[in-house]
Protein backbone atom coordinates (compact mmCIF):
# COMPACT_ATOMS: atom_id res chain seq x y z
CA UNK A 1 0.00 0.00 0.00
CA UNK A 2 0.77 3.68 -0.74
CA UNK A 3 0.39 4.36 3.31
CA UNK A 4 3.64 2.36 3.58
CA UNK A 5 5.45 4.47 0.82
CA UNK A 6 7.52 8.40 2.47
CA UNK A 7 6.27 10.51 0.11
CA UNK A 8 7.67 14.17 -0.28
CA UNK A 9 5.58 16.46 1.40
CA UNK A 10 2.16 14.36 1.06
CA UNK A 11 -0.09 15.06 4.13
CA UNK A 12 -2.44 12.32 5.51
CA UNK A 13 -4.97 13.52 3.50
CA UNK A 14 -3.46 13.69 0.28
CA UNK A 15 -1.85 10.01 0.96
CA UNK A 16 -5.71 8.61 1.69
CA UNK A 17 -6.45 10.39 -1.60
CA UNK A 18 -4.09 8.78 -3.74
CA UNK A 19 -4.78 5.74 -2.27
CA UNK A 20 -8.65 5.84 -3.35
CA UNK A 21 -7.94 7.20 -6.48
CA UNK A 22 -5.35 4.26 -7.25
CA UNK A 23 -7.71 1.26 -5.75
CA UNK A 24 -10.66 2.94 -7.55
CA UNK A 25 -8.67 2.89 -10.79
CA UNK A 26 -8.37 -0.94 -10.17
CA UNK A 27 -12.12 -1.76 -9.00
CA UNK A 28 -13.34 0.31 -12.19
CA UNK A 29 -11.21 -1.86 -14.82
CA UNK A 30 -12.14 -4.62 -12.83
CA UNK A 31 -15.70 -3.99 -12.99
CA UNK A 32 -15.60 -3.21 -16.62
CA UNK A 33 -14.76 -7.17 -17.38
CA UNK A 34 -16.93 -8.44 -15.13
CA UNK A 35 -19.65 -6.05 -16.67
CA UNK A 36 -19.22 -7.29 -20.15
CA UNK A 37 -19.53 -10.74 -19.04
CA UNK A 38 -22.55 -10.24 -17.36
CA UNK A 39 -23.98 -8.73 -20.62
CA UNK A 40 -27.34 -7.04 -20.54
CA UNK A 41 -27.87 -3.74 -19.09
CA UNK A 42 -24.47 -4.03 -17.56
CA UNK A 43 -22.27 -3.85 -20.29
CA UNK A 44 -24.84 -0.36 -22.31
CA UNK A 45 -21.92 1.12 -24.17
CA UNK A 46 -22.89 4.44 -21.77
CA UNK A 47 -22.56 2.60 -18.20
CA UNK A 48 -19.08 1.20 -19.47
CA UNK A 49 -17.48 4.46 -20.64
CA UNK A 50 -18.46 5.76 -17.95
CA UNK A 51 -16.28 3.06 -15.66
CA UNK A 52 -13.63 3.38 -17.82
CA UNK A 53 -13.60 7.56 -17.95
CA UNK A 54 -13.42 6.91 -14.03
CA UNK A 55 -10.54 4.67 -14.02
CA UNK A 56 -8.51 6.76 -16.22
CA UNK A 57 -9.28 10.22 -14.48
CA UNK A 58 -8.42 8.78 -11.01
CA UNK A 59 -5.41 7.15 -12.59
CA UNK A 60 -4.59 11.31 -13.50
CA UNK A 61 -5.39 12.34 -10.16
CA UNK A 62 -3.19 9.92 -8.39
CA UNK A 63 -0.51 10.95 -10.61
CA UNK A 64 -0.91 14.65 -11.00
CA UNK A 65 -0.62 14.15 -6.85
CA UNK A 66 2.09 12.08 -6.73
CA UNK A 67 4.46 14.17 -8.60
CA UNK A 68 2.82 17.26 -6.78
CA UNK A 69 1.68 19.28 -9.43
CA UNK A 70 0.02 22.65 -8.39
CA UNK A 71 -2.76 21.81 -10.71
CA UNK A 72 -4.06 18.44 -8.43
CA UNK A 73 -6.65 20.39 -7.51
CA UNK A 74 -8.58 20.57 -10.50
CA UNK A 75 -7.74 17.04 -11.90
CA UNK A 76 -9.09 16.05 -8.33
CA UNK A 77 -12.22 18.46 -8.80
CA UNK A 78 -12.94 16.47 -11.82
CA UNK A 79 -12.64 13.23 -10.74
CA UNK A 80 -15.04 13.82 -7.43
CA UNK A 81 -17.60 15.07 -10.40
CA UNK A 82 -16.61 11.50 -12.73
CA UNK A 83 -16.43 9.50 -9.47
CA UNK A 84 -19.70 10.41 -8.08
CA UNK A 85 -21.45 9.59 -11.55
CA UNK A 86 -19.89 6.41 -11.66
CA UNK A 87 -21.22 5.46 -8.31
CA UNK A 88 -24.99 6.60 -8.77
CA UNK A 89 -24.88 4.32 -11.98
CA UNK A 90 -22.80 1.18 -10.55
CA UNK A 91 -25.60 1.68 -8.00
CA UNK A 92 -28.60 1.58 -10.04
CA UNK A 93 -27.73 -1.82 -11.82
CA UNK A 94 -29.12 -3.14 -8.90
CA UNK A 95 -28.29 -5.53 -5.39
CA UNK A 96 -25.06 -7.52 -7.32
CA UNK A 97 -21.75 -7.18 -4.79
CA UNK A 98 -19.54 -6.14 -7.06
CA UNK A 99 -21.79 -3.36 -8.55
CA UNK A 100 -22.82 -2.27 -4.60
CA UNK A 101 -18.42 -2.68 -3.94
CA UNK A 102 -17.39 -0.51 -7.10
CA UNK A 103 -20.24 2.31 -6.22
CA UNK A 104 -18.61 2.23 -2.02
CA UNK A 105 -15.09 2.54 -3.91
CA UNK A 106 -16.04 5.15 -6.11
CA UNK A 107 -18.21 7.37 -3.34
CA UNK A 108 -14.90 7.06 -1.10
CA UNK A 109 -12.66 8.38 -4.16
CA UNK A 110 -15.37 11.22 -4.55
CA UNK A 111 -15.07 12.33 -1.05
CA UNK A 112 -11.60 12.32 -0.66
CA UNK A 113 -11.04 14.33 -4.32
CA UNK A 114 -13.91 16.42 -3.45
CA UNK A 115 -11.67 17.41 -0.37
CA UNK A 116 -8.46 18.03 -2.36
CA UNK A 117 -10.27 20.20 -4.69
CA UNK A 118 -11.63 22.37 -1.80
CA UNK A 119 -8.50 23.02 -0.19
CA UNK A 120 -5.94 24.61 -2.80
CA UNK A 121 -8.83 26.99 -3.32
Amino acid sequence: MISQLTLNQVNPEMRQCIENCLDCHSVCLNTVFYCLEKGGKHSDTAHIRLMLDCAEICQISANFMLRGSDLHSRTCGICADICSRCAADCQSMGDDSQMTACADMCRRCAETCEQMSMAMR
